[in-house]
């Protein structure tokens, strides 16, 4: 017989993964066909999600001005500095990732324990203890306990990535200390698949090469995705039920 209680639960969770679902499963109904569609460009400071970044600054320093010098203090050159240096100004990223780790742990833990508890002199009254404790109690053998515990681990790491791309990011914001928060964003579609890569971060404008690139490793608070959304995609996932019984299931 179905417990009604259980039952009721098992209803409230599937209809709220259903409602969760319900917008996606609508799209993906929509898109049958059909290529999946590209977002537009827009500027990524009106979204309802932007923060702006806020962290430590040092203090403000007083401009010195040079009498009769033409050298422009912060400048590389005699002439215009043509590297992203202000909001909405573009630099191109390079992202050249080749990552291998490898690890081995095996660890064991042996344990045993051994307790033995006497009472053969208790004023006198040893003897009257058969009459509160069990019969056949003995005050010489009153506790004895052994317990034996041994536990063995093993884990293997082995990971080896590698990426190679380049993408252009604009600064959306300048901090105090002159710091540029960067952000790009990068769609590309094949057919019925589109591959995506974002990036954000936090770059030293000493850092911009002359050509006015920057490598990946120079960027602080590095966000960096690469994924993809369409049929390979879709189809490389599970279902939605059965990542909820994953979710769920206890054993």
């Amino acid at each position: 017989m179905i417990n009604p209680k259980l039952f009721r639960s098992a209803f409230v969770v599937l209809t709220a993964a259903g409602l969760a679902t319900g917008c996606n499963t609508m799209t993906r109904l929509s898109e049958i066909g059909q290529a999946p569609k590209m977002t537009t460009i827009q500027d990524p400071t009106q979204s309802a999600t932007y923060r702006p970044v806020s962290l430590p600054m040092p203090g403000p320093l007083a401009t010195t001005h040079r009498a009769n010098s033409l050298w422009r203090s912060g400048a590389r050159a005699f002439f215009k500095d043509q590297r992203a240096a202000v909001r909405g100004d573009i630099l191109t990223v390079e992202i050249a990732i080749d990552d291998k780790a490898q690890l081995n742990n095996t660890s064991t833990r042996n344990r045993a324990n051994s307790e033995d508890s006497a009472v053969t002199a208790l004023l006198g009254y040893e003897s009257a203890l058969a009459q509160v404790l069990p019969e056949a109690i003995q005050p010489s053998n009153l506790i004895n306990l052994d317990s034996t515990t041994s536990n063995s681990g093993k884990g293997t790491i082995d990971r080896d990535e590698t990426i190679n791309l380049k993408v252009a990011a604009i600064v959306t914001q300048t901090l105090p200390n002159g710091n540029l928060v960067i952000q790009g964003r990068q769609e590309v579609r094949v057919n019925f698949e589109v591959r995506e890569l974002q990036i954000q971060g936090i770059i030293r404008p000493e850092d911009i090469t002359s050509s006015n690139t920057i490598t990946y490793e120079k960027i602080a608070e590095a966000r960096i995705a690469y994924g993809g959304r369409g049929h390979i995609s879709d189809f490389q996932q599970p279902r939605w039920g059965q990542q909820l019984i994953d979710v769920l299931f206890p054993f």
